[in-house]
């Protein structure tokens, strides 16, 4: 008989079979992460908005540029997005696969997916304005997503991948930016704080719901400085194209509620650790000291002009600016491969032991 100790290693190496890649992030003690599942929006958005009936797609040039062979794949950056970066320096993949990549092999399933899907949020009418995956439709994929791994690996073996796994939710900056702010549907039933806490509800749900279905290491990515984005600049930022303030201080008066609620959720749900990442602290600390960073340009995006293109806006068409690592966005809305580098760095050195 194994012990189970003697189990898990096995087990844990049989995950990682196939893939020869070091991990370099040091984990406490009989730590082990056998997969990482995203859900969320564009951050970690890995192609499952490539067959979707929607416009906020990025399986085209100039996207990718920097990724395999130059390969547009539907992340919404010139190279790798963060879930990206996080399964390589566990030494589970280099790449996290969409859900619905229909490439995908056994194999693949048991190192983790992404469900996420650019343009979707925690308020229902976010997904619905963008024609994309709601959490809720996320959700739904997690569940045959976990019929599948008992189908491949047994009950036993889908339960300790769910239980150790590494989960990522990140969402909230399409509401506030597009939602409520630039499209402004919600500014009619909300204020600011009331359409705030919509938000932290639906995401303490979704938090619950995953929980359920065995969830235990969660991180809780709270909103960016979303005023300072370039395209929020154009919108909203006056000639200058400053950083917006109440954008900002709208990301703000959310993430002073997410932080409680993840906390209280921790505290109350058994053998959990559910963790509030901050990634507004870290990226405005890029935006005010860029040099400090070796960066030279935060206030417009590498493709095009950079004030306004995302998604098909930036296309094969535009002229991409001559080196992207000295730019911390690589289009108006989403961060070059150099910037999220930075930041998940940050985030991981911060807080991978608060998940144990």
């Amino acid at each position: 008989m194994y012990s189970s100790s003697s189990l898990t290693i096995y087990f844990f190496s049989f995950l990682l079979l196939g893939y020869h890649g070091e991990a370099r992030i040091t984990l406490p003690p009989n730590a082990t992460v056998p997969a990482v599942i995203a859900f969320g929006d564009s951050i970690v958005d890995q192609g499952a908005n490539n067959n979707l009936n929607t416009l906020i797609k990025a399986n085209f040039p100039p996207y990718g540029k920097d990724f395999v062979a130059g390969k547009p794949t539907g992340r919404f950056s010139n190279n790798k997005t963060p879930a990206d970066m996080i399964v390589d320096e566990l030494g589970l993949k280099e790449f996290l696969p969409a859900y619905l990549d229909p490439s995908l092999d056994d194999k693949e399933f048991l190192n983790g997916v992404s469900f996420a899907s650019g343009g979707s949020g925690y308020d229902p009418q976010t997904p619905k304005l963008a024609a994309v995956l709601s959490f809720e439709d996320q959700l739904k994929q997690f569940k045959e997503y976990i019929e599948k791994l008992k189908s491949i690996v047994g009950e036993e073996k889908t339960q300790f991948i769910l239980a150790n796994a590494l989960y990522l939710v990140v969402a909230g900056s399409d509401d506030l930016a597009n939602t409520y702010f630039t499209i402004g549907i919600r500014r009619l039933q909300y204020d600011i704080p009331s359409y705030t806490d919509l938000m932290v509800s639906s995401a303490s749900n979704f938090i619950q719901d995953i929980y359920k279905l065995g969830a235990r290491r969660i991180g809780v990515f709270g909103a960016p400085p979303i005023g300072c984005l370039p395209s929020q600049r154009t919108l909203a930022g006056g000639g200058l194209r400053l950083c917006s303030e109440e954008y900002n201080q709208a990301a703000q008066l959310y993430n002073s509620k997410l932080q409680p609620q993840i906390e209280y959720l921790n505290s109350t749900l058994s053998q959990s650790r559910i963790v509030y990442i901050d990634i507004y602290n870290p990226l405005l600390a890029i935006i005010e000291n860029p040099l400090q960073y070796d960066i030279e340009v935060v206030d417009r995006g590498c493709c095009g002009t950079g004030n306004i293109e995302v998604s098909i806006l930036c296309n094969k068409l535009l002229p991409t600016c001559p080196d992207d690592s000295k730019y911390l966005f690589w289009d108006s809305y989403h961060p070059t491969n150099k910037g999220y580098s930075i930041l998940v760095d940050q985030v991981i050195a911060k807080y991978i032991n608060d998940f144990y």
